[in-house]
């Protein structure tokens, strides 16, 4: 047993840096990342899908709180950002923490949901459908966030010239539904092609021979 528990961790420890480093590598990449905030990455969360899936729900929410923790402080000028006065992001501090919360702590934890079909016989299927379903949980977290406290950026991101349908859509929508249209389309803009990425490649990380063999526990 106490094999199974160091043997665990360290899997966990490796998926972990894993994620850790492509999210960083991404995030060095400047057409992946979106003025306000949010961009997409090569499936940098898959690998804490994979622990999920490995070891079960309990273990992958744990997991993606670490998860979490490292991408606050990956991302430290942003967050430190909503709280310093003098920065364009400021917040009074109740929103700023909750921001903290709902965008970080709940958005990647949620992402230990990745292995709720692990009992489904083809790994492949359950890797894919456990991707898909923690990384729209992710998105409905970052949809909620932007709804509350980006709304005000609304109407100039549908406003912009060139974009289609903007003036339709401010003419149609506005308070809370424009809010909320303008977040399920901005976070829409990276989540959608991450969550497209990381259901393939989790087809293709399920044929690996040590994901292929290995026995969820």
């Amino acid at each position: 047993m106490k094999k199974t528990r160091t043997q665990r961790l360290i899997i966990t420890a490796l998926m972990l840096a894993i994620a850790f480093a492509i999210a960083w590598i991404c995030q060095l990449i400047p057409f992946l990342s979106l003025p306000f905030g949010g961009g997409f990455t090569i499936a940098s969360m898959l690998p804490i899908v994979v622990v999920a899936y490995m070891f079960g729900t309990r273990w992958g929410l744990l997991t993606g709180l670490v998860y979490a923790i490292l991408q606050m402080m990956m991302g430290h000028s942003t967050v430190s950002g909503l709280f310093m006065p003098d920065s364009d992001s400021y917040m009074i501090l109740y929103k700023a923490l909750l921001v903290c919360l709902i965008d970080y702590l709940i958005a990647y934890t949620a992402l230990g949901f990745g292995g709720i079909f692990r009992g489904m016989k083809s790994k492949a299927a359950a890797l894919c459908l456990g991707s898909i379903v923690a990384l729209a949980l992710r998105y409905l977290a970052h949809i909620v966030s932007g709804a509350i406290f980006y709304a005000s950026w609304a109407e100039w991101f549908f406003g912009q010239e060139g974009l289609p349908l903007g003036q339709t859509i401010l003419a149609n929508f506005s308070g809370t539904s424009l809010a909320v249209l303008y977040s399920i389309v901005y976070n829409g803009l990276y989540m959608i092609p991450e969550i497209v990425i990381t259901a393939v490649a989790a087809i293709v990380v399920a044929r690996i021979p040590m994901i292929a063999r290995c026995e969820v526990n």
